[in-house]
């Protein structure tokens, strides 16, 4: 296939690239803004691939991404372009509001011309996977977990504009017939994320020596998703998913943060035995306006219609992460230096 990638720069979109070429012989044609939260440096591997192709274009253009779709001819699209990162939403959320939203609306239009003219021959096969998020669902209690049913409620900024998109993206299904499939997802973690989320923030942190914040009291809990195990799941939508459905894709690993923050800690000790115990420098911050207490997803319909499992358990896939990010210095050095240095986010502005 010939698969437009949104975001494609970004964690889960990069990582999604990876698959597509080197497990699967994909084509891929990313289409990326570069924001701060993208990193040409996380394609660099795939740069000099024939079947690879880079377009510099902000998704709210309707005239870069129609132009496109015309030139490019996808098979499908694999929609991740998003501003992600809950904190940042309360302080500034317009920004939301136009990539989550706008931008959405601007890619179905922009899919829904391509298939009524030259895409046409296409249609029976194409699919445009709209990648979401489990915050859409809200805060769960202690028991039960979310399932494509279960109603919306989101709690912050950035989930309210992400609850927005999928909403467009049903109504473009419904109303014009464009085959969407939307999939839901837990929080995710692994290489090359961006060092402003919790994993990354506390595994450079705590190389630097610098204090580890956990909001509240560390007791909100969330369902970890290794990054590449998400993409597998992305691969298969793509392939087999059914337009209309909705897939939940989740790790099946609950953990409340501090568990979290306390295994990074316990990895750095045996890695960087020389900043032991790092376990001293966590302090508990003041939580965040919305916190949502508890997200788990249950991923029952994917494993059972389309035959996926995720691969990693928290504890091998922390590892693999915390690795990696010992490891490439490269990667991550220009953006603590740079673009974000560990600052805290999210504060109301006055």
């Amino acid at each position: 296939m010939r698969v437009f990638v949104t975001g494609g720069a970004g964690f889960i979109g990069s990582a999604l690239c990876h698959h597509l070429l080197a497990d699967r012989g994909d084509e891929v044609v990313v289409l990326d803004k570069l924001t701060y939260a993208a990193n040409l440096a996380s394609l660099d591997a795939l740069r000099s691939d024939p079947r690879f192709r880079f377009e510099q274009v902000d998704i709210c253009d309707a005239q870069a991404v129609g132009r496109l779709f015309q030139t490019q001819r996808p098979d499908a699209v694999a929609h991740l372009a998003a501003e992600s990162h809950v904190d940042r939403s309360i302080s500034g959320s317009r920004v939301f509001l136009d990539t989550n939203v706008i931008g959405t609306f601007t890619l179905l239009e922009a899919a829904r011309a391509y298939l009524a003219g030259i895409g046409r021959r296409k249609s029976p096969t194409f699919r445009f996977v709209h990648v979401s998020t489990d915050e859409v669902f809200g805060s769960l209690g202690e028991d039960g977990a979310f399932t494509e049913a279960t109603p919306y409620d989101p709690s912050s900024p950035y989930s309210a504009t992400k609850a927005a998109s999928d909403h467009l993206a049903k109504a473009w299904m419904r109303t014009y017939g464009l085959p969407v499939i939307i999939s839901n997802c837990s929080n995710n973690y692994g290489p090359r994320q961006f060092p402003e989320k919790l994993i990354p923030l506390m595994i450079l942190s705590a190389l630097e020596g610098k204090p580890l914040p956990v909001y509240g009291d560390g007791g909100n809990v969330r369902d970890w998703l290794f990054v590449e195990d998400h993409a597998r799941a992305l691969a298969l939508i793509l392939d087999r998913g059914r337009p209309g459905e909705t897939y939940n894709i989740g790790g099946r690993n609950e953990r409340t943060n501090i568990h979290v923050v306390e295994q990074v800690c316990r990895l750095m000790d045996r890695l960087r035995p020389e900043g032991a115990p790092h376990r001293r420098l966590i302090e508990y911050v003041a939580d965040r306006p919305g916190h949502d207490r508890r997200y788990a997803i249950d991923a029952s319909k994917l494993e059972r219609e389309l035959g996926w499992r995720a691969q990693e358990t928290f504890e091998t896939g922390i590892e693999k992460t915390v690795r990696w990010y010992l490891d490439r210095r490269d990667w991550w050095e220009p953006l603590r230096n740079r673009v974000y240095g560990g600052e805290r986010l999210g504060l109301i502005p006055a």
